[in-house]
Order: C-alpha cells, then sequence, then structure tokens
C-alpha cells in the first residue's frame, strides 16, 4: 500500500485538480442552477458512481502491466506527466466560450443519477485521465499495484463527492451570478493551467 507521505501528496493534488471546475463539474453546476440543490447532489452521486467504474477499469488494465515491468511503470508516468501538461496548455491557450442552456423541466432523481453516471462513463478523457493520474502515485514495490490504485480511486472519489458537492451547493444559492461573469470563467482558466503544468513538474521529480 502507498505510504503516509504518498498518500498525502496524492490527496493534495487531487485537491488542486477537484478545486478546478472540468466537464463533470459544469454539468453538476448547470443542473444545480437550473433545478436547485437536491438536483445537483443527486448529480455528484451518479458523476460519481460513473468515477469507480473508471476507478475499477484502471485497477484492472494497468495492474499487470506495471507489475511486471520497471519500464513499463515508467513510461506510464510520464504519459501521465505528458497528458498534465497537454492539460494546463490547453487551458492556458482556451478562449472563453458561451455557456450551454440547460433545459429546466423537472426530471426524477434517478433519472438525475443516470444523467450523472452516463456523462462520466461515457467521458473517454475521464478514463484517459484515472490510466494516466493514479498508477502515478503507486510503488510496485510496496505490494501489488491494482489495490493501490483501488485504494487511490476511493480516496478520489471520496475527496470528488466532497468538492463536488460543495459546487452544487454553491452554485444552487448563486444561481444566475455563474452564467454571467465571462471574465471570471477566464481566470479559472488560467488557474486550471497552472495548477495541471505544476502538478506535472512535481510529478516529473518523483521516483518510479
Amino acid at each position: 500500500m502507498p505510504d503516509l507521505a504518498t498518500l498525502a501528496l496524492f490527496c493534495a493534488a487531487t485537491l488542486a485538480l477537484l478545486v478546478v471546475p472540468g466537464p463533470a463539474v459544469l454539468f453538476i453546476v448547470m443542473r444545480s442552477v437550473a433545478q436547485g440543490r437536491s438536483a445537483g447532489l443527486v448529480s455528484v452521486l451518479g458523476v460519481h458512481a460513473g468515477s469507480l467504474v473508471h476507478v475499477v477499469a484502471a485497477a484492472l488494465g494497468i495492474s499487470a502491466l506495471l507489475a511486471a515491468s520497471a519500464t513499463a511503470f515508467t513510461v506510464v508516468k510520464y504519459a501521465g506527466v505528458a497528458y498534465l501538461v497537454w492539460l494546463g496548455v490547453r487551458k492556458l491557450m482556451q478562449r472563453g466560450t458561451d455557456e450551454e442552456t440547460v433545459a429546466t423541466e423537472t426530471h426524477s432523481r434517478r433519472r438525475m443519477f443516470w444523467e450523472g453516471f452516463v456523462v462520466n462513463v461515457l467521458n473517454p478523457k475521464t478514463a484517459i485521465f484515472f490510466l494516466a493520474f493514479l498508477p502515478l502515485f503507486t510503488d510496485p514495490a510496496a505490494g501489488p499495484v491494482g489495490p493501490q490504485i483501488l485504494l487511490l480511486g476511493l480516496f478520489w472519489l471520496v475527496l470528488g463527492m466532497v468538492s463536488d458537492g460543495t459546487y452544487a451547493m454553491a452554485a444552487s444559492a448563486l444561481a444566475g451570478r455563474l452564467r454571467r461573469s465571462a471574465k471570471a470563467r477566464r481566470r479559472l482558466d488560467i488557474g486550471s493551467g497552472v495548477v495541471y503544468l505544476g502538478l506535472a513538474a512535481l510529478l516529473t521529480g518523483e521516483k518510479a
């Protein structure tokens, strides 16, 4: 299992990434603004049920490869670093766009849950992110990699539900204000890019 220092670094990195809105957060925020706090929180549960699918897939798809080859571990690590750099550069170069409108009709909680689930499960970028990010904090010398990925994934899920739940409640309270500030969205893009690039630089110095 990862040691306490690794877990602390992982939690800090996870929180740094989670506080920067991504596609799933935007989905949750828009649902909260359109339909209120309850809708937003149900959407959070659906989104992170989808995240659990990606965590399990990452554990099953990478553990044997990483356990068998130190070279493969290094390749995956730097693929993750390259992915984070790409995300950072993309965010820094991104221009503000018009926000999508959200239908205001009332949906059942079950439907809202499954919509959140499908949004996340069918997002290939989410799958690639988990495949790239979670193995960066594993250590083959500490035991089987698969259980380490699952443990890290559970930490991610807990922190993610807290972070996204906070967004849902704040969005439902602020409502329309979140839709009007293009300047605020641009500042979030810049902050996001800096976080991704800083994390990539930090992980480059970590030992495999």
